[in-house]
């Protein structure tokens, strides 16, 4: 969700003096880092898990507030409409046994979910966009009370100058695709993904954040899980074009993109972006806070969904840090299968890093970025531009390169072996069925042309624990 606002009014002075402030921390950032005064702690590990609250029916249910009251806690917090929620893990080292702990974190913390939601007869699902969603249910009637989205909608639509939300999706099956228009971002609300988080020593990052802009395709194309739509069957990760359109603006520059280029140098050049380039949306400030809590700075970046975010946070030497938050991967389809899309990103990153250089001047930025969407679209069936031999490849194949490479970078990271082998195992398998939750969702509708019978064999599926490529249509 982020941090809760205390107003969601504004007048043309508050924008002004949060320019000030935003200005300050993002300059006193710069100095920081130049000095070498971020954190070299790591590697950790986090993530955020997005998920819906459903009722009997398979329906949104809109109960996230007496849900999160009854649950109480910290670690589970709302999102922008009444039936979703965010579950969000303890930072783990990734040597040893980190990632098998956050595995039972979030395995025990869903279950939890699961048991209060039934209290208002509901239950919690995983999923990147739930198959039995309606156009109603995205109904302004259905946003989260909170300052922040309040406000959120109304300036993101003000920056549109007034004007509705158009979108236009085509569909990878045939000629139907989906086109409509809408008055407020609450489309927004039709996505839910895993968000990764890795923290490196500074020197690192910026290898780290490239490599990750380049594994956004091929990661996007094995944990694909959102192919409907209001009923249609429109691309692998229909949430990618979902996510874009709903919070669309009317410049070159938008709020949710891939970025405009790899970092030449640290990621601090991302918030210096950030600063020149797109105007406040909320401008909330309190003059009592230090610059060194870079509350602006983080407020302001909040409100800007790069597929491949950075964000800053203080680690436990007391000196702050800046962090990657890879979002492109979908929730679902099992707490194993996500552990596992996990596994291969950490490794991945880590081996992808040691001669990126090399790796960036083979893939062009462009190609990159135009990879993400042609694999959001066809998923496991796309075709991208890679590194080495300069041509276009089947995703899949790259996928299968990948996994050596995890493997490898996870031994430097120092995984314990045999959760090395667990999680990769599995996203071999995965492959080599070429069964990812979009292509079960998908076959799971023509055999059986129900989208309640669609959701209900999911639901009971993803509470058994079995990874997706064992899972019977």
């Amino acid at each position: 969700m982020g941090e809760e606002i205390s107003k969601d009014e504004f007048e043309n002075k508050d924008f002004d003096t949060f320019r000030e402030h935003l200005e300050r921390e993002t300059a006193l950032l710069r100095q920081i880092q130049t000095e070498g005064g971020l954190s070299d702690q790591g590697p950790f590990i986090g993530l955020e898990l997005e998920a819906w609250l459903i009722d009997h029916n398979f329906f949104p249910a809109p109960h996230n507030q007496s849900f999160l009251e009854r649950l109480g806690g910290d670690t589970v917090v709302a999102e922008l409409s009444r039936f979703n929620i965010e579950i969000n893990t303890p930072v783990e080292e990734i040597a040893g046994e980190g990632l098998a702990r956050m595995h039972a974190h979030l395995s025990d913390t869903l279950r939890q979910c699961a048991a209060n939601a039934n209290e208002d007869v509901d239950t919690v699902i995983a999923i990147g966009t739930l198959p039995t969603l309606r156009e109603e249910d995205l109904s302004i009637d259905m946003m989260t009370p909170s300052n922040r989205y309040v406000a959120l909608n109304r300036e993101a639509m003000r920056a549109r100058g007034g004007a509705p939300i158009s979108f236009d999706i085509d569909s990878c099956r045939d000629d139907s695709g989906f086109a409509a228009t809408y008055e407020d971002v609450m489309a927004e609300a039709a996505t839910t993904s895993l968000q990764l988080h890795l923290q490196l020593a500074d020197e690192k990052m910026a290898a780290a954040y490239n490599a990750s802009l380049m594994l956004s395709a091929p990661l996007v194309a094995i944990s694909a899980n959102a192919p409907f739509l209001f009923g249609r069957p429109l691309w692998h990760e229909t949430r990618i074009p979902v996510f874009e359109q709903a919070l669309a603006q009317p410049t070159s520059l938008q709020r949710v993109t891939f970025g405009s280029g790899y970092v030449k140098d640290d990621l601090v050049e991302l918030f210096e972006e950030n600063l020149s380039e797109y105007p406040p949306l909320l401008p909330v400030y309190n003059e009592n806070r230090s610059d060194t809590d870079f509350a602006c700075l983080k407020l302001h970046n909040g409100t800007l969904w790069r597929w491949v975010r950075p964000l800053v946070g203080r680690s436990n030497d007391g000196k702050p840090h800046i962090r990657i938050e890879q979002r492109v991967m979908s929730a679902g389809p099992s707490v194993l299968d996500m552990m596992a899309n996990a596994a291969l990103y950490f490794g991945a990153v880590e081996e992808i890093s040691m001669y990126i250089d090399e790796a960036t001047s083979e893939l062009s930025f462009a190609k990159a970025r135009a990879n993400l969407y042609v694999a959001a679209r066809d998923g496991l069936g796309a075709e991208i531009d890679w590194f080495g031999n300069k041509a276009r490849r089947p995703v899949a194949s790259v996928v299968e390169d990948m996994i050596p490479l995890a493997e490898s970078g996870l031994r430097k990271l120092g995984m314990a072996e045999h959760l090395i082998d667990k999680y990769l195992t599995t996203v071999s398998m995965r492959l080599e069925t070429r069964q990812n939750g979009a292509n079960w969702q998908l076959s799971q509708f023509d055999r059986h042309g129900d989208f309640h019978r669609l959701t209900a064999d999911y639901l009971a599926h993803q509470k058994s624990g079995l990874p997706v490529h064992e899972w019977p249509n």
